[in-house]
């Protein structure tokens, strides 16, 4: 027994069609930013952890209540005179 394609049938496949996909519209609009608040969130646990290893790689163990004065090396920064010479110029209209 062979079974043909009808209209009726053809139309209800459709509209099921039709309702998933509009159903999966109308709940990715309210779960969307449950979502991407968790996926936010996640990230920014990741990256404070990452940073926080980060910091804690460069630091150096001190024993509490020593005091450490950090001062950058001065730069005596000397004018290069062999730059060139200045030159005038005028703006042409």
């Amino acid at each position: 027994m062979h079974q043909y394609a009808s209209i009726p049938g053809l139309i209800r496949t459709f509209l099921i069609i039709l309702l998933i996909y509009f159903g999966f519209k109308i709940l990715a609009r309210l779960f969307a930013p449950f979502l991407m608040r968790f996926v936010a969130k996640k990230a920014g646990q990741k990256f404070e952890q990452q940073f926080g290893q980060y910091q804690r790689s460069q630091e150096p163990q001190r024993q509490e209540g020593e005091v450490v004065i950090d001062k950058a090396p001065k730069q005596n920064k000397a004018s290069n005179k062999d730059v060139g010479e200045y030159v005038d110029y005028e703006e042409v209209d």
